[in-house]
């Protein structure tokens, strides 16, 4: 199997469960995913399966959208409500227009702080490894980019209100961390109390699957219909094509001449782009040489004998 399979990831389970349930669905062990998730966090998971395993890095760089709810007057150790309660108030008062506000200041680039129970290393070991064991280590801020922050819905009229959000952000953004600084901006503990993931890699709720339905699937030996192309994923990437003399030789991982491209890209103004065949074979991953004026192959995706 060659592509990728955009699972739709249940609450209570890690990211390595999932890819440890799908390697037994699909019977291979060639499996990466673009981006981990909470166990208690539900969303789009994509999974690059066999060759396509070597897009994960890119797709990793993708913005990701998240819908999230925060409930004020409560703080955790873990920043969510699965965590041991550090503060608690009896009532939180706020305005709408004061949360407004409030969430302005975090649109474009901000700074956080990697929560204890992250992934991050320090000196070899996990941050939540050392936070299982009561330990608190110093971290040093990581900037990360807010595209859009929109509130969905609130419930002010409560003790503990609820605030509703839709975040498009940059890789890295730590959304519980968010959402106690949001609090913080606030005046009042806060923590997450839901986390969806809506967009990964490019992909929707639409484009996924359930591991139930995968499962179903593979009984009936018909799991590659969920494949969707490894390429596809590389779509926010420029693409050129040449004709079949150029393309052979992309494929044998030497350097071709800008000009044997159809629309040859400025060296200058490009980074990556994708190259594909006439036929709509996609060869691979390529950069432009400014100095050479040549097309340089950085991951080539198919073989000559395909053309």
């Amino acid at each position: 199997m060659n592509g990728i399979i955009a699972v739709w990831k249940p609450a209570g389970w890690t990211s390595h469960d999932v890819v440890a349930k799908c390697r037994r669905l699909l019977r291979t062990k060639r499996i990466g995913h673009a981006g981990t998730l909470d166990p208690m966090v539900t969303g789009v998971l994509p999974l690059c399966i066999g060759p396509a395993t070597r897009v994960v890095e890119y797709l990793q760089e993708l913005p990701k959208e998240y819908e999230a709810v925060l409930q004020l007057g409560v703080s955790t150790d873990t920043q969510d409500l699965t965590g041991e309660v550090l503060n608690r108030v009896d009532t939180v008062v706020i305005t709408e227009s004061a949360i407004r506000e409030a969430l302005l200041h975090f649109v474009g680039e901000i700074e956080q702080l990697p929560p204890m129970f992250s992934a991050v290393k320090v000196d070899g070991k996990r941050l939540y490894e050392l936070a299982r064991e009561g330990k608190t280590v110093e971290r040093k801020p990581r900037q990360a980019f807010i595209h859009e922050l929109e509130i969905t819905g609130m419930e002010l009229d409560q003790p503990h209100p609820i605030i509703r959000f839709r975040v498009l952000c940059s890789k890295g953004t730590y959304i519980r961390t968010l959402c106690v600084d949001i609090g913080e901006r606030l005046g009042v503990p806060a923590a997450m109390a839901e986390l969806k993931r809506t967009l990964s890699a490019g992909f929707h709720r639409e484009d996924c699957v359930t591991l139930e339905q995968l499962e179903q699937l593979a009984a009936q030996g018909t799991a590659e219909q969920c494949l969707i192309a490894a390429d596809r994923a590389l779509a926010h990437l420029p693409q050129f094509t040449a004709a079949v003399p150029a393309i052979r030789q992309a494929l044998q991982g030497r350097h071709i001449p800008l000009e044997w491209l159809d629309e040859a890209p400025s060296p200058s103004g490009f980074g990556m782009v994708r190259l594909y065949s006439h036929s709509g074979l996609f060869a691979g991953l390529y950069e432009p040489d400014a100095e050479t004026g040549m097309l340089v192959p950085v991951k080539v995706f198919a073989r000559p004998e395909e053309l």
